[in-house]
């Protein structure tokens, strides 16, 4: 099993057992599948592109085909026990509208997302060149994020949205790393609800 596969369990960890999830950005419903199966969990993804949608639908995932930029109107206030964004933040134009939309339609979120100031990457800056890792694959000019962040950054959107933290830690190749994670965590996971 990959290291991604192992951090999808680190933070299906998070989701109590039983839950009614959404995943946004689902890709091809590995997790929710995970989360049913193994968790008891029910709910829906959220997906745009048509391959993933299809898998989704193959898994016995329910999908929802829409685009995330167009926000979550679509649902009832805390109509979810767990909202997921895993890999997802850093693919949106307006990362602070969805943090919110995600707090009134859950109660509560899990973000995860590559964490920029992992040592490897402020080594590849100080090298002058934009870092290429397994958690961030792409050269800077063809890659899907519009944005990159680091641990710190997001407790401060955090603060800023009106959410309270109420659990984060790093992940590097699927072990959870608790001291530094800004430092040595690759991945940035953080668990919250409204404030």
């Amino acid at each position: 099993m990959s290291s991604h596969h192992t951090d999808f369990e680190r933070i299906a960890e998070l989701v109590p057992a039983g839950s009614r999830v959404l995943d946004l950005g689902c890709g091809d419903g590995t997790l929710l599948a995970y989360l049913m199966k193994e968790r008891g969990c029910t709910g829906y993804g959220v997906e745009l592109d048509d391959a993933k949608v299809l898998a989704c639908v193959q898994r016995g995932v329910n999908v929802i085909q829409r685009n995330l930029e167009e926000g979550l109107s679509i649902f009832e206030d805390n109509h979810f026990d767990v909202v997921l964004q895993l890999d997802t933040l850093q693919h949106l134009r307006n990362t602070e509208a969805m943090l919110r939309e995600t707090a009134r339609v859950g109660r509560i979120g899990i973000v995860s997302f590559p964490n920029f100031a992992h040592w490897p990457n402020r080594l590849s800056v100080l090298r002058g060149r934009m870092p290429v890792t397994k958690r961030l694959p792409y050269q800077w000019f063809n890659t899907p994020n519009i944005r990159v962040g680091t641990f710190t950054d997001f407790e401060v959107l955090a603060r800023r949205s009106g959410l309270r933290i109420l659990e984060s830690f790093g992940l590097r190749d699927g072990e959870v790393v608790r001291r530094w994670p800004n430092l040595l965590g690759s991945t940035a996971v953080f668990k919250f609800e409204r404030g």
